[in-house]
């Protein structure tokens, strides 16, 4: 086992004639003789971006945001939509917004629960989906699953749709 190890990792590294490992350096890249080409990346053509924008933006992708996956805009506004509600999860890269479960004040028995979807990068109206979740306290101090109104759902997705139109417009002026 250690013999192949072994075996491995002497793979992994580049020996010159002297037997010491060749890194690229400056002199290599000016003239050309560099063995490594730096155009390739393993994340594709315009890489990762964490923080920072591209020179190269898409056109079409307004407000995509650098350093998210998703729209900014429908991003934004959806957590101002549900801002009243508390959050288990936020996640800009996927672009999923889970809630907890919440009670109105005004009726303590029943809650809801919110699952909103960004699925892309350009601002559109099918680019946001809602998931809404309802359940009764039952008699026995237990929640039971309960209908929920099929417009529910979008409607939360048109406030969200009209919140990131206010946004955007702001941004333009």
């Amino acid at each position: 086992m250690a013999m192949v190890l072994v075996a491995t990792l002497a793979g992994c590294g580049d020996f010159g004639d002297d037997g010491k490992t060749t890194y690229p350096n400056d002199d290599n890249r000016k003239t050309g003789n560099n063995q490594y080409d730096e155009s390739e990346s393993i994340f594709g053509e315009d890489g990762i971006t964490f923080f920072g924008g591209s020179d190269k933006e898409k056109p079409g992708a307004a407000g995509s945001g650098a350093g998210i996956g998703v729209n900014s805009y429908l991003w934004r506004a959806s957590l101002d939509t549900i801002s009243f509600m508390p959050l288990v999860s936020a996640d800009p890269f996927g672009g999923v917004i889970i809630t907890d479960w919440y009670s109105p004040p005004e009726s303590n028995l029943e809650r809801f629960k919110v699952n909103v979807y960004i699925l892309g990068r350009d601002l559109r109206a099918d680019g946001v989906r809602a998931s809404v979740f309802r359940q009764l306290l039952n008699s026995n101090g237990s929640w039971i699953d309960a209908k929920v109104e099929a417009s529910t759902g979008t409607d939360l997705e048109n406030a969200i749709l009209a919140r990131a139109r206010e946004l955007r417009i702001a941004s333009v002026q």
